[in-house]
C-alpha cells in the first residue's frame, strides 16, 4: 500500500520505534507530540497503561512563559518544565519515544533541555 500523506510516514515510522521502546514504572517512557501549534510531552508506564505525568505548551505555567509560540525557544522551555515535572513525580530516567518524529529541531530542543533538567536517557 503506498503512503499518501506526511502523516501516514509519521504514524509508520512512530510504530516502529513503538516496537523497541517501552516504558516501565521505573523507567517511564518519555513520548513527544510535536504539532503545528502546540508540543506535548508525557511519562507513560506501558506495563500499566498510565501516565505519570504530562506537560504541553497548553499548561497555564509553560504557556506564560512561551506566550502562543511554537519555536525551538518554546521547546527548550517545554524540555525545562518536562524535567521539573519528572523530578517533582520521583522519575530520574526515561527512555525516549520521539512518536515518529526526526530527532531535529524542537524533538531535539525538548530532549537537551529535559537532559539539562535532570533527567537521564
Amino acid at each position: 500500500m503506498k503512503l499518501k500523506t506526511r502523516k501516514d510516514y509519521v504514524v509508520r515510522r512512530h510504530l516502529r520505534v513503538r516496537r523497541k521502546v517501552s516504558g516501565t514504572a521505573e523507567r517511564p517512557r518519555l513520548c513527544v507530540h510535536v504539532s503545528n501549534k502546540h508540543m506535548r510531552v508525557q511519562f507513560v508506564d506501558d506495563v500499566k497503561s498510565r501516565t505519570l505525568a504530562a506537560v504541553s505548551t497548553l499548561t497555564p505555567a509553560v504557556r506564560e512563559s512561551v506566550k502562543g509560540k511554537n519555536n525551538l525557544a518554546a521547546a527548550k522551555e517545554l524540555g525545562t518544565f518536562a524535567g521539573k515535572a519528572a523530578r517533582e513525580k520521583g522519575i530520574a530516567t526515561v527512555v525516549f519515544d520521539r512518536g515518529g518524529f526526526a530527532y531535529k529541531g524542537r524533538v531535539k530542543a525538548i530532549a537537551e533541555a529535559a537532559r539539562a533538567a535532570g533527567l537521564k536517557f
